[in-house]
């Protein structure tokens, strides 16, 4: 027959090990859970001064180490989430920052969609104006070019519901004319207005990370001559 000490230690020994199980149990379920997560998301989170509408990665387009110049165009992302039971419509619209030389306005914010015409208010494949008189002498085929059209920035969610912006979207949310050079670094000035009666939101959206370092550029050519001598 065992001894009452012999029986505790066993009973102790065993307990460790259930624990150490449980455990090793527990990190395996914690490690599966985190590789099936998204990468961290690098834009503005901010929300409705009654907290009922979510604005959530918000920032602009990165399209190189020069930026944006002025007077572009520069695409957003945004996600938008309404918390209310009731349809929300989100505005958004661009101001200056008064005494932030860093914080860049637009002369508006909406839907960007391009389509290519011949001559203005004239869509590529029509058949007016082609038309000559006999006898004349055929004149060059005028050029096509894109030109765009922007709807305003209005956005109806539904209750409980979301809206989504990227810029891989046909129509492109944008923010048109830009006050001046954006580059990385510097950020937008936007607006959100809600039809909820919220207070206005004012947030400065960053123009967003490249997803690889930029070229190092002069300083790899630098260090090969060094090396060379």
């Amino acid at each position: 027959m065992r001894s009452l000490g012999t029986r505790r230690a066993a009973m102790v020994a065993g307990a460790a090990t259930v624990a150490a199980l449980a455990l090793g149990a527990c990190s395996a379920g914690q490690v599966a859970g985190t590789a099936m997560l998204d990468t961290p998301i690098a834009g503005v989170n901010a929300e409705s001064s009654d907290g009922k509408v979510l604005v959530r990665n918000l920032q602009v387009e990165y399209n190189g180490i020069k930026g944006y110049e002025a007077h572009e165009n520069a695409p957003l992302e945004v996600s938008l989430f309404n918390e209310t039971n009731d349809t929300v419509t989100v505005t958004i619209s661009s101001q200056a920052a008064a005494n932030r030389p860093d914080v860049l306005s637009a002369t508006r914010v909406g839907f960007v969609s391009t389509a290519t015409v011949t001559t203005p208010g004239e869509v590529a494949g029509t058949s007016a104006g082609a038309s000559a008189e006999p006898g004349a002498s055929a004149a060059p085929s005028p050029s096509t070019e894109p030109a765009s059209t922007v709807a305003p920035a209005q956005i109806k969610i539904g209750p409980q519901g979301s809206a989504v912006f990227k810029p891989t979207d046909a129509a492109q949310l944008q923010a048109v004319d830009l006050s001046g050079e954006l580059k990385p670094g510097m950020t937008l000035n936007l607006v959100f207005e809600f039809s909820n009666d919220a207070t206005p939101l004012i947030v400065q959206a960053p123009v967003a990370s490249p997803l690889t370092p930029a070229p190092r550029g002069s300083a790899e050519i630098h260090e090969e001559t060094e090396g060379g001598h």
